[in-house]
């Protein structure tokens, strides 16, 4: 149904421009036409069983073989014999539809970082995906968000998804970010404001002008990271800076979602202001994102066993390049591993070429391909018990990346790199 236009944000003009309405409420269900569809190796195996359910036996049929991308990158290179079987099965589907974006072998890359990397998504997209973090793609102004597998095969079968539209509350960032502050600070100081379930089924709304002097690399890891603190999405305004970011992949869209804004009436639930230059370089406590302090205040000295540079929030070659300059010059600890794994091929080839990874070696780090490697506690890098890792992931649950009497502490690719290096959790020298 029609509704008489009211002011929007630029979630619902997102969604209510999929599901064929002038406007869209809070709380109104719809249901909305889907630009792309992900999964991974993960959750596409129970995917394809439900799509096997809801299509006629043995007959099943994706909606369209163009808009769905499968990128096995949790577990691969294979890690098992379960593992094995599961990309396997996998495999055999995305052939058998002959699905266009399917990402296995050498072109293996994190998903999240892969498909923008692509040209795959782009703003006013509506992209769901099988996986919690696919709020990522909010950082280039789409609305994105994560499903179950078995919602997935819905969207695969039909090319539309149910929703019910997100309240929204808005977060305006000023201010000068100091030496070493990057854009997992703001959000994980962001999170330590509201708790991890501040925003329960929420749009949060990133803006000011801290915001529009954010790299791409560092939005990416802020809309990354909304799902932490219960939100549906995250979404930044496109702007120049966006724009100069799909330039450099393909992406191609109509001139007027480049300009998409929210109508500045629009309503909110909530405002929050965020003096960006009172944020110090954070580091988030076992064993939630909320519980963020200051490095410069943790009351006592944190040794770790482990640093982890890398996952959908930090292997950009941005955060690549803020670990080898902090790492230069200088030696990973003796009791340390510091494992880096950049998120794309095409991340890690320019990073070779830069001489990038060149400094990362020299400094003692171990280069993995591009895989969430231990970042879910999947493979390459699992802790061992009362085992200690600094990290620039998204999770730091109990037993997120091993053990379960583990501890993971999250922060940026500076204080990771540094920590390594000192051998406990520590701010670098501005």
């Amino acid at each position: 149904m029609n509704r008489a236009v009211r002011p929007q944000t630029i979630t619902e003009k997102i969604i209510a421009r999929h599901a064929g309405e002038r406007c869209v409420e809070p709380g109104q269900f719809v249901m909305a036409k889907v630009d792309l569809a992900l999964s991974n190796d993960v959750t596409s195996p129970l995917a394809i069983k439900q799509l096997e359910n809801i299509c006629a036996p043995g007959a099943p049929q994706v909606w369209n073989r163009s808009r769905i991308a499968i990128v096995l990158d949790h577990f691969t290179p294979n890690k098992d014999i379960a593992s094995a079987e599961q990309n396997r099965y996998t495999r055999r589907f995305a052939r058998e539809q002959k699905i266009r974006h399917f990402f296995d072998g050498c072109r293996v890359g994190i998903e999240h970082a892969l498909l923008p990397e692509q040209g795959l998504v782009g703003p006013g997209d509506v992209v769901i995906g099988a996986d919690s973090h696919t709020c990522t793609y909010g950082a280039l102004g789409a609305f994105s968000t994560g499903v179950g597998s078995t919602d997935l095969a819905a969207v695969w079968a039909t090319g539309t998804v149910w929703l019910k539209v997100p309240a929204a509350i808005k977060f305006v960032y000023h201010g000068r970010r100091r030496p070493n502050v990057y854009g997992k600070d703001l959000i994980l100081e962001t999170i330590r404001r509201i708790g991890v379930d501040g925003a329960n089924y929420r749009t949060i709304e990133l803006t000011g002008d801290a915001i529009k002097g954010l790299s791409m690399a560092g939005r990416f890891a802020m809309a990354n990271m909304a799902i932490e603190c219960g939100a549906k999405n995250g979404i930044i305004a496109p702007d120049a800076v966006t724009a100069a970011y799909l330039r450099t992949t393909g992406a191609r869209r109509p001139a007027a979602v480049l300009s998409l804004r929210s109508d500045p009436d629009a309503r909110y639930e909530a405002v929050h202001d965020v003096d960006v230059s009172a944020i110090r370089p954070q580091v988030a406590l076992p064993h939630l994102p909320e519980n963020s302090v200051a490095v410069r205040d943790l009351k006592r000295r944190i040794t770790i066993d482990q640093a982890v540079i890398g996952s959908c929030t930090n292997g950009w070659y941005e955060d690549l390049v803020i670990a080898a300059r902090v790492l230069k010059g200088r030696k990973v600890h003796p009791y340390v591993r510091a494992l880096v794994f950049p998120a794309t091929p095409a991340i890690y080839r320019r990073a070779l070429k830069d001489g990038v990874v060149a400094t990362l070696l020299d400094a003692g780090c171990i280069i993995s391909p591009p895989t969430c490697g231990p970042c879910l506690g999947g493979h390459m890098g699992i802790l061992a018990e009362g085992e200690r890792a600094i990290a620039t992931t998204n999770r730091n649950f109990v037993g997120r990346m091993g053990h379960t009497k583990s501890e993971v502490y999250l922060s940026n690719p500076a204080v990771a790199a540094y920590s390594a290096v000192r051998g406990y959790i520590a701010e670098p020298p501005a």
